[in-house]
């Protein structure tokens, strides 16, 4: 582990903060040009239902990623909280029982997600004309689960450790592939969604395989052969305590996304269901600055708080507040002035692009909000407080986002636009919950190591 690890308890609290945010942003944004370059490619050769196809598959695959992305959560956290405790054994320990529990629920999510997919997509009311598409997507990139599920859990691991270059590095290599991969397979070969979906699980397994030799040709303390798979009780205990919370959350926010796309189906068909799909693929960029900041605040609160510097990790909280949310305001602008040629970039039927921009103006006062909301969560989940950020998830995605899209689009039959709306009331009504939290001065209190107590001289509101 010589090479591996970085301290974010020590020095400038600006410079480490941005140093840690600039490289997970890159793999942010590359991420994102990897999962648009999905529908860009497809919709540009193969037309609305494909984009549609790829769409729907990939709202199913994405919750199997949001699950094992939010229990790797609970091992960057803790990783991060051992790291700036000194406590290499537990480091190890913790290691070696996410990887292990990781593999065995992306062979058990496979097989059962195989079984369910034909009832899933009907449930979710595919439209026909993408039905087909839809569930050849879904097959290859559920068939592929070993590979996400791989990468995310090293990639959380080397975060936790306070390394987030040699993540963006991986998948910049990755995405080259995958755009290559699908010029080849949707461009050439007319592959359509299954093209794609092949470029990707190609791709991500890629990305794992170069996690992996990064690893051992680093004396990483955990070196992947079959001996060094185990599961340490304790440390399975404090995963789940921390991760399940994470991961739930983030289920339940797929899932929501999934009622949501039975709502755009119900009031617009396949091309609002393709206009929300482009959508999407644009917010992952527009969000991307927030999120890099958001884990960067994880990363560095979970380290100064096993360290005792409470004082540092509420600086790197305000910090990346104060970053975001001019980021995030010139984004809106930019959505605010541009809809129709932010659509433009993918694909040019009228259907699509106007409902797209119906869709983009209500939307688009979430990222008004998303600074705050993100970034405070980060600071918060480096605390170990994910059972409260479970809380306001399931109020934001499910207590106000469905059914506010529904009543807003279907019964007073406001269409796309009013589903567009829901999203930032939702996180509006959610961030109240997290403001109330912070007043409360519970965050105070370390959740994952309660004897790791922070010095009451250096704690500051």
């Amino acid at each position: 582990m010589a090479n591996i690890g970085n301290n974010l308890s020590e020095g400038s609290v600006v410079t480490k903060l941005i140093r840690f945010a600039l490289p997970f942003l890159a793999t942010n944004l590359v991420q994102s040009f990897y999962n648009v370059a999905d529908m860009l490619i497809v919709g540009n050769f193969s037309g609305t239902a494909g984009m549609s196809g790829v769409n729907i598959g990939g709202q199913v695959t994405m919750i199997l990623t949001f699950l094992v992305i939010g229990l790797a959560m609970g091992g960057t956290v803790l990783i991060g909280q051992y790291m700036g405790a000194g406590n290499r054994e537990a480091l190890k320990g913790v290691t070696a029982t996410l990887i292990t529990i990781l593999f065995l629920m992306a062979a058990g999510l496979t097989l059962l997600t195989l079984l369910l997919k034909g009832p899933i997509l009907h449930l979710i009311r595919t439209p026909a004309e993408s039905y087909e598409e839809a569930d050849r997507y879904l097959t290859v990139t559920v068939a592929g689960l070993i590979f996400i599920f791989g990468y995310n859990a090293f990639s959380a691991i080397l975060r936790g450790m306070g390394d987030s270059k040699h993540p963006f590095y991986f998948v910049l290599i990755a995405c080259i592939t995958n755009v290559i991969l699908d010029l080849l397979f949707v461009a050439v070969f007319k592959w359509s969604a299954f093209g794609a979906a092949l470029a990707t699980i190609l791709s991500q397994a890629l990305s794992m395989f170069l996690s992996i030799i990064y690893m051992v040709r680093n004396e990483f303390q955990f070196d992947f052969k079959p001996s060094s798979f185990r599961i340490d009780k304790e440390a399975l205990l404090l995963i789940f305590k921390i991760g399940l919370p994470t991961c739930i959350q983030n289920g339940v926010t797929s899932i929501s996304f999934l009622f949501i796309t039975g709502i755009v189906n119900m009031v617009g068909g396949v091309s609002a269901s393709a206009a929300v799909g482009a959508v999407s693929k644009f917010n992952s960029f527009g969000i991307m600055p927030t999120q890099a900041m958001s884990a960067s605040i994880s990363a560095m609160s979970a380290q100064n708080i096993g360290a005792n510097r409470m004082d540092r990790a509420v600086q790197s909280c305000r910090i990346g507040i104060a970053i975001s949310a001019v980021i995030t305001l010139l984004i809106f602008i930019l959505v605010r002035l541009f809809p129709a040629q932010i659509m433009l970039i993918f694909g040019d039927d009228p259907d699509m692009i106007r409902m797209g921009v119906s869709f983009l103006r209500a939307f688009s006062a979430e990222f008004l909000i998303i600074p705050f909301f993100f970034c405070i969560n980060g600071f918060l989940i480096g605390g170990g407080h994910t059972l409260f950020t479970l809380i306001t998830s399931v109020v934001s995605s499910v207590v106000l986002r469905v059914p506010v899209c529904y009543i807003f689009g279907v019964v007073l039959g406001w269409g796309i636009f009013g589903v567009g709306l829901g999203y930032p009331v939702a996180v509006g009504g959610s961030f109240l919950l997290v403001m109330g939290f912070l007043l409360s001065g519970r965050w105070k209190h370390n959740a994952v190591l309660p004897h790791q107590r922070a010095q009451t001289s250096r704690e500051k509101t």
